[in-house]
């Protein structure tokens, strides 16, 4: 069920209508410090939204349903045995449990095929390079979102084993957190810490925080029907698919048309996500800070996927030593780190190569760091760009890898590169107006974004709902005769 359809907005309708008129059901005070009358009873909009949820996802694939529910249920409960066991030994064998769980559904769901083909590869080698015989067992499918509900169901049994979380006593709550339909099936990531107190409180919506959302949704909707698909339909693919019938222009603009295909098609599902939840009450953290603006790769992790790139810093990367020890053992870290998050992209080895080119270049830029002008030239405007249009071309760079399907179509992507061929009939004008402002929206200074959300909040509702008609004018105008899902769905 895709954001962009009007499954979609039926569902949510519903969703929407019905958690707030659950929210009327009464229920009973439990002491006489609640007044001894009629409260507020979550019970029942918990339970619709769960049940709702569920069917989002099996609406996906019912029959990976078992799975999201019987891993959320294995935490919660192994959560609840970490926080009682006192023997840090049998306190660590528990958590070893919870990973192995989370990470063996994750591996066999994810990465069977990819291994498998690589065991096949390396045993056909070993034997003189006879073909290897043909798997017997393959996933077709894998689970949609397991990478994104397995870090969040984790990431709970790790904060309850460090301390910083304690065990949520409620059941449902625990798996409506995980399952929560806005950030199912790709995030944001959210914290146990964020969510789960929200899911304790009564819900509340305000004039200002619904016209935040559907100014966030109809944002979303632009960057995915009108930036993201078109860029994707009119140059992208088609460049990708036989890059050998292009200019090297052509393929220059399709880099970059991919760079900017990615960020509107991930930003916008993450902008609509955060308004659906919002309009339901639930506020979730910031995913996105215009990444091509960074003056360098920390500075880009520090603003792309954030939810990803945070994660990874605290449940991987500071385990591993961070930067604690110095030196090699710093950028062995960042290594690991960066590889590891290619890898959990997708299984392929050109996923792995781009987080290894990540991994690089955070190494050069920490080398980079410690003998960089002084602060006066550092904070001079040229050296900023120039450091902006570095940080922009090398993950343009990286993107080739990641989106090219081997490492014989990325090759071949930069050998046209490196032609220098001029001509571009493949080039309307109305798809590098389009390029122009995906790129070009990152470089609009903050304040004029925030100052444009403000005045659509402060409008009247008339005014918000003309603004909103004209949008969807917009939209029906550009999107596809078929829905194309979002760019992450597939991690």
């Amino acid at each position: 069920m895709l954001f962009t359809t009007l499954k979609y907005a039926a569902f949510f309708a519903v969703a929407f209508l019905g958690s707030w008129a659950l929210c009327l059901v009464p229920g009973r005070a439990r002491s006489l410090d609640e007044g001894g009358g009629r409260v507020f009873n979550a019970w029942p909009r918990i339970i619709f939204l769960l049940v709702l949820s569920y069917g989002f996802y099996a609406a996906w694939d019912w029959r990976y349903l078992p799975l999201i529910f019987g891993s959320s249920t294995v935490d919660f409960f192994l959560a609840r045995a970490v926080d009682r066991e006192k023997r840090p030994g049998a306190k660590r064998a528990l958590l070893l449990i919870t990973v192995a769980l989370n990470l063996g559904f994750l591996g066999f769901f994810k990465y069977w095929n990819f291994a498998s083909d690589n065991v096949h590869a390396l045993v056909a080698l070993a034997h003189g390079g006879a073909p290897p015989a043909a798997t017997a067992f393959r996933v077709l499918l894998p689970p949609v979102g397991i990478s994104f509900f397995t870090f969040e169901s984790m990431s709970y049994v790790v904060d309850v084993y460090r301390g910083e979380l304690a065990p949520h006593r409620s059941y449902f709550r625990y798996l409506l957190f995980v399952s929560f339909f806005p950030h199912l099936v790709a995030g944001p990531i959210v914290r146990p810490r964020d969510l789960l107190p929200q899911l304790e409180r009564r819900p509340s919506l305000t004039r200002e925080d619904g016209s935040e959302a559907l100014f966030l949704i109809a944002i979303g909707l632009v960057k995915k029907l009108v930036l993201s698909d078109q860029l994707a339909q009119n140059l992208v693919d088609r460049v990708f698919e036989r890059p050998t019938s292009f200019s090297s222009v052509e393929v220059l603009c399709a880099v970059y048309g991919y760079a900017a295909q990615i960020y509107c098609d991930f930003s916008g599902y993450t902008d609509i996500a955060i308004g659906s939840a919002l309009l339901l009450g639930v506020r979730f953290p910031k995913n996105f800070d215009s990444p091509y603006k960074s003056e360098d790769l920390a500075d880009f992790w520090r603003r792309w996927h954030i939810s990803l790139s945070s994660w990874l810093r605290d449940y991987l990367y500071i385990p591993l030593g961070g930067n604690r020890a110095g030196g090699w053992k710093t950028y062995r870290n960042l290594m690991l780190t960066m590889l590891l998050g290619g890898l959990w992209h997708g299984a392929s080895w050109t996923f792995v190569f781009w987080g290894f080119l990540h991994g690089t270049g955070l190494v050069a830029t920490r080398l980079w760091q410690r003998g960089r002008p002084r602060k006066s030239s550092a904070d001079h405007p040229v050296y900023k760009a120039i450091c902006v249009l570095a940080t922009f071309h090398y993950v343009c760079l990286a993107w080739i890898f990641f989106r090219a399907k081997t490492f014989a179509d990325a090759a071949q992507i930069l050998r046209q590169l490196a032609l220098g061929t001029t001509f571009h009939p493949n080039l309307p004008k109305l798809v590098l107006a389009l390029l122009a402002i995906a790129i070009g929206s990152h470089y609009v200074p903050e304040a004029t974004y925030q100052g444009a959300r403000a005045r659509f909040t402060a409008l009247p509702a008339p005014a918000q709902g003309m603004i909103l008609f004209l949008v969807a004018v917009v939209l029906h105008e550009a999107a596809s005769t078929t829905a194309v899902p979002f760019v992450y769905f597939q991690f």
